[in-house]
């Protein structure tokens, strides 16, 4: 007895030190305060107050090295309900700080705050943070920089300097209030006004020359851009005028090199890409416009990329050659390059086997509406879904709801299938399949099971478009894609398993599917959505359930003291 008396003694003591240990480390975290408010801004010949961090637009950049932990207190002085998201950090065992409002945390409300315990773990290069409530997120968003650890190097020679470049929207009036009154009527939202760089519209805008963002570089060096889609609703052409471009890493990962003279960038997605300032000294637009989407803004953003030293700027810069909007085969070409580097230095896991298979369908329905009173196509509502359920929010957040027992808040009966199997990517499609049913579901997974999911796009309303579907808390890899519907006898034959590139946002393509693999070892509760505003707000969304494991370490941690209500 005094034995098990001494043993229960020491474990009580080895507990309690590493609680104590624990919460030194958290104590001594870095700590970054945030102040959420209305700021003031001038574009496109006109002022409004818009929603800022510290007065930012773009917002500030966080700068870390691979593994870090951090604080971020947010307070909101602004006027509306906010939550923040770390998008493409994991967040191991941590969904408590994720952010989606009402999915894993109640938001922060006007005179209110929340402290987020950022956890990196393999993430290296460019990731982003941004509002997920509502439409906040236009203007709340900004870089994350994640460094290699200290004694190691990129995977290439080091550049001469870095630059964010954050593409992102601009509307002319409330972005809230416009998103409020486009779900009110039950219609499309409005388009943007404007695509921005680093916040600036850019010379091609009326009221816009002045402002156009500009980078100076030195002739002969290397540069690296850390391009950012913080776009509301296009996926877009990017390049740099004369200059060849060599993408190296995307969503906090390195890929393989890939020369090319642009890129096509998803809302959600980040790239890693060197340059070489090796062109006659003179001034050279960057430029991004949308890849076609059902309704887009088919405006071009610009940036001045200037060289240093004496000569006589040009009357107006070289401007890059950009695919056709409606180039499908450009956006085909340049996404089947990406292959992860798999290196020694930089190895990758992809499940070979598989355990849980989801084939998802991704369409825009429609609701009727009494008295075909709403704005909507037939004078009905909108609504978009995953395997034809369409996501409603809960009124408390579905983390507390499942971490406490809360019943009636979710189900987890969330459909492995579609409910109705037919030609998805059809010309003509019947009307029976335009209406969604609406549900907060989820998917429950076992820990360390293996998973695929397809995701199949929809030519439902002959709304089909590109989808960029992202997965909180994961990585991803990559492993095909397709046009049409997905055979799941001939078309994973032609996976790649060796090298697929590891991301958090895979672009689905327009009438066509996308693959994906992945471990789920990160237990916890996850929105999966797409990260086309728009359809995000239709309710393109569900949540992913990792369940335990067997162990503290791999079981979801404690929730923190201090949470939001709802």
């Amino acid at each position: 007895m005094e034995l098990k008396k001494c043993l229960k003694l020491k474990l009580l003591g080895f507990l309690l030190f590493n609680v104590f240990v624990l919460s030194l480390a958290k104590q001594h975290m870095p700590t970054i305060n945030w102040v959420l408010k209305e700021t003031k801004y001038t574009r496109l010949c006109s002022s409004k107050k818009i929603l800022t961090v510290n007065g930012l637009f773009p917002g500030p950049t966080l700068h870390v090295r691979k593994g870090d932990r951090l604080i971020v207190n947010v307070q909101n002085h602004g006027k509306y309900n906010v939550t923040i998201h770390w998008h493409g950090v994991k967040q191991p065992r941590n969904p408590w700080s994720d952010g989606p409002e009402y999915v894993t945390q109640c938001p922060i409300m006007p005179g209110a705050n929340f402290s987020y315990e950022i956890i990196l773990s393999s993430e290296e290069g460019t990731l982003w943070w941004h509002a997920h409530s509502d439409w906040s997120r236009a203007t709340v968003h900004g870089p994350i920089i994640v460094y290699p650890k200290l004694g190691t190097n990129y995977p290439f020679p080091k550049p001469q300097a870095e630059f964010p470049i954050v593409l992102a929207s601009w509307f002319k009036g409330d972005v809230m209030e416009l998103i409020e009154t486009a779900l009110e009527k039950g219609g499309e939202t409005n388009k943007s006004d404007a695509l921005t760089i680093n916040g600036q519209p850019g010379d091609l805008y009326n009221c816009s020359k002045q402002g156009t963002y500009k980078l100076t570089v030195d002739y002969g060096k290397t540069y690296l851009l850390r391009v950012i889609n913080a776009i509301m609703n296009e996926e877009v052409f990017f390049g740099l005028a004369k200059h060849n471009l060599t993408v190296v890493g995307m969503d906090g990962a390195y890929i393989k090199p890939i020369k090319t003279d642009y890129i096509l960038i998803t809302p959600g997605q980040t790239m890693d890409i060197l340059f070489t300032a090796n062109r006659s000294p003179s001034h050279y637009y960057m430029a991004a416009r949308a890849y076609e989407g059902v309704v887009y803004d088919n405006t071009t953003t610009t940036a001045i990329v200037k060289y240093s030293g004496n000569y006589t700027s040009p009357s107006m810069p070289a401007f890059p050659s950009l695919p056709n909007y409606t180039d499908i085969d450009a956006v085909t070409n340049f996404t089947r390059r990406i292959k992860a580097l798999a290196d020694k230095d930089h190895p990758i896991n992809v499940p070979q086997e598989v355990d849980t298979r989801l084939y998802i369908t991704i369409s825009v329905g429609t609701y009727p509406c009494p008295n075909d009173s709403c704005e909507g196509p037939n004078r009905s509502r909108l609504a978009a879904s995953l395997n034809n359920v369409s996501f409603m929010e809960p009124e408390i957040d579905l983390l507390q709801a499942y971490y406490r027992g809360i019943g009636g808040v979710f189900q987890t009966d969330f459909p492995s299938v579609p409910p109705h199997f037919f030609n998805f990517t059809a010309d003509e499609l019947p009307d029976s399949v335009l209406t969604p049913l609406k549900g907060t579901k989820a998917k429950v997974l076992k820990f360390n099971s293996t998973v695929e999911m397809v995701f199949q796009g929809t030519n439902v309303l002959n709304a089909a478009e590109n989808h960029p579907m992202h997965l909180h808390g994961y990585s991803f890899y990559f492993v095909g894609s397709g046009f049409g519907n997905f055979d799941n006898v001939t078309d994973p034959k032609k996976y790649n398993l060796v090298d697929p590139p590891e991301i958090n946002t895979v672009g689905v393509p327009k009438n066509g599917w996308a693959a994906i693999r992945f471990r789920a070892d990160n237990p916890g509760v996850w929105f999966m959505h797409c990260h086309l505003e728009r359809h995000a707000s239709w309710g393109m969304d569900t949540t992913i359930i990792v369940k335990n494991g067997t162990t503290r370490l791999t079981s979801m941690r404690r929730a923190p003291r201090h949470l939001n209500p709802c």
